[in-house]
């Protein structure tokens, strides 16, 4: 079953709940599609009343910011050890790599790289225990968690959700012709970040 349509099965508060601890889970350093989840709730606030698309923002927001900061002070108390221990139970996310290429971020960008990292999703992953790791002053990591992780939750739910108002009115007013459209743009969407991803691949083991 697809994320959305079992989104569409729960409770308007299941819905918030299960966005806020998903984002707050991926936030913390664990391995988790936190944006495919937030994207497939606010497509589905846009289709359906129950769904409070503030609400939805609120929650995500609030998942993402707590998250990292609890995956900071997990980070700050584990050190290095914690790296590499995480490097042994997840090496497709976590390998030498990997940290190798979010530590550059962190030491040419700072408190930036917290911030724009959410809109990442290596960094995403990352941001908070590394942050703790290197011991960024927390008052610097605070400032850039809160602010990006209301701009990405908050502006990811509200793009999305105009995105699905519209194109629900316009699917409406031009029937399968639009269906096809749309469907084209996703596959051609889908094969341009595939083959972004592939082109990407060489990067980590160039690191390491």
């Amino acid at each position: 079953m697809h994320v959305q349509e079992w989104l569409d099965t729960v409770p308007a508060a299941a819905v918030y709940a299960v966005v806020g601890l998903v984002i707050g889970l991926e936030s913390l350093g664990i391995p988790l599609p936190g944006e495919i989840i937030l994207v497939s709730a606010a497509l589905l606030s846009s289709q359906h009343g129950g769904v409070d698309p503030l609400l939805l923002g609120a929650f995500a927001s609030a998942g993402a910011v707590i998250g990292d900061s609890i995956g900071y002070a997990i980070g700050r108390r584990g050190g290095r050890p914690l790296l590499a221990w995480l490097g042994g139970k997840f090496p497709r996310h976590f390998g030498e790599g990997h940290i190798a290429t979010a530590e550059r971020s962190f030491q040419k960008w700072g408190m930036w790289a917290v911030f724009f990292g959410r809109f990442v999703a290596l960094l995403r992953i990352f941001a908070g225990p590394l942050a703790g790791v290197l011991r960024m002053p927390y008052w610097k990591f605070l400032i850039a968690n809160v602010l990006g992780g209301i701009v990405w939750a908050g502006g990811t739910t509200a793009v999305i959700y105009y995105v699905g108002v519209v194109a629900e009115s316009w699917l409406k007013r031009f029937s399968w012709l639009g269906l096809v459209a749309a469907v084209a743009i996703g596959v051609t969407s889908m094969l341009v970040l595939k083959r972004k991803a592939k082109k990407a691949q060489p990067l980590p083991a160039a690191a390491e």
